[in-house]
């Protein structure tokens, strides 16, 4: 039997109109039995501003009405909401009450916890949705079969137990209902909520096509496609019928917004087919995502990554020495940091962070017991404010006159760093954030529009 996951973003599922054109994707390919959603828009960021020390009660009331009314206005336009309100009613008391622990002692268990009840919520109201056009259809908890480490805000799953329980609990029900269950979220050994951390809603749904053999993913988010760069920035952008996993790995991770990098992981070791489309708009078609693709451009997409931060590391025993790096990258795996770009000189060394698997409750990176761990053995300078723009493509570091082409337009620029030759994927340079906008759409127009 052919098995299609599907998720849906939170603008996808933001109100009983979009859930409605949600249902008609889902419901137009008989293979769709795992529908994976989002909290609805808005709703996780009221989570999060609950998930914060010192909300005062009139404040955490605000919120609670405004995610409520969020939850009410969907049951409102059912024609049978006394089949989901009790759930509803059940869940936003829970955040109510998590809430109110979490003032009395904020701990990330709790936050956890909070910041997972907008994923439950969608995922009633969608599949009473569903049950509407007469499907039978059921909201699963995920938590039963997603089991991740106990590193809150940014859980680790357990692919093994994972594809067991998924075998065990969820694989049965599909020949008999459709299954919609929540991204972003899971449970650790002892059942404590977890979640993926910010956008693991994307990973959730590939580990779940991992783990139960699906032959493809949909994203569906609200844009058409992947497009060769964010048309905000370069009207003439066009969209990308298919790309590698290579490719879209790389487009991910450097920027786009359209897929989380995570993705991928689970689709290249299954070679799963990705899809990624608009549920505003699916008549558009959309971007698939293949373990190959025929003639690959060298030049494929220039994705675009904000907030940067970039950390200068400086001392006299890397000259003529060993080990600096070695005890550098020691202290940030310690405190659960990846490194994005590097590059280094005789005592110097600069890297930026890799942010993507922040932390679900928005929470830095640079926390000061990394920078004093860092400090026992280094001078370190943190410089913020600044933007990564990678060229995606192929054969980027085989192939001559890149350069010439790609630093031509970067003359009016100053350019903080520059990576290129480690990936035949990217040339990744560093740039100030005010100059960020006009980087791209400059490359756009000179690697893609001439």
């Amino acid at each position: 039997m052919s098995l299609v996951v599907a998720k849906f973003g939170g603008t996808s599922v933001a109100d009983y109109a979009a859930m409605n054109r949600c249902a008609d994707i889902v419901l137009n390919n008989p293979a769709t039995r795992v529908v994976v959603v989002s909290a609805s828009s808005g709703v996780t960021n009221l989570l999060v501003e609950l998930a914060q020390a010192n909300v005062t009660e009139t404040q955490r009331l605000a919120l609670l009405k405004k995610i409520a009314q969020i939850q009410y206005s969907i049951v409102d336009c059912l024609a049978r909401p006394d089949d989901v309100t009790a759930a509803i009613d059940r869940l936003l008391s829970r955040v109510d009450v998590l809430s109110q622990q979490f003032q009395a002692d904020p701990n990330k268990a709790t936050a956890d916890e909070l910041l997972s009840l907008g994923e439950q919520c969608s995922s009633q109201l969608f599949a009473a949705v569903i049950r509407e056009r007469g499907v039978v259809s059921s909201a699963f908890d995920v938590r039963q079969v997603m089991r991740t480490d106990s590193l809150f805000g940014r859980a680790e799953p357990q692919i093994g137990e994972l594809k067991s329980l998924a075998t065990e609990k969820l694989l049965p029900l599909l020949a008999s209902q459709l299954i919609v269950t929540q991204g972003f979220i899971g449970a650790d050994a002892e059942g404590r909520t977890t979640t993926l951390g910010r956008g693991g809603s994307d990973y959730s749904a590939a580990l779940l096509a991992e783990a139960l053999d699906a032959d493809a993913v949909e994203i569906w988010t609200d844009v058409p496609g992947i497009f060769t760069t964010d048309p905000r920035l370069a009207p003439n952008a066009t969209a990308i019928p298919e790309i590698s996993f290579n490719e879209a790995a790389e487009m991910a991770t450097f920027g786009a917004k359209v897929l989380h990098p995570a993705t991928i992981l689970p689709a290249v070791r299954q070679q799963i087919q990705v899809f990624v489309g608009s549920s505003k708009a699916p008549e558009l078609g959309g971007t698939w995502i293949r373990h190959q693709v025929e003639n690959p451009p060298v030049y494929r997409a220039v994705a675009l990554r904000r907030d940067q931060t970039l950390l200068n590391l400086h001392s006299l025993q890397m000259l003529h020495a060993q080990g600096f790096l070695a005890q550098t990258f020691a202290t940030l795996a310690k405190h659960k940091i990846s490194v994005d770009l590097i590059t280094t000189s005789e005592v110097n060394v600069s890297l930026t962070l890799d942010k993507t698997g922040s932390d679900s409750s928005g929470q830095g990176l640079l926390t000061e017991a990394l920078l004093q761990e860092l400090s026992q053995h280094c001078r370190v300078r943190v410089e913020d404010k600044l933007a990564l723009v990678a060229i995606i493509g192929n054969r980027i570091a085989t192939t001559a006159g890149i350069c010439q082409q790609v630093f031509s337009v970067l003359a009016p620029h100053n350019v903080r760093m520059i990576c290129q030759g480690a990936s035949p994927h990217n040339l990744c340079v560093l740039v100030h954030e005010s100059e960020a906008a006009d980087v791209v759409a400059a490359l756009h127009r000179n690697l893609f529009e001439q």
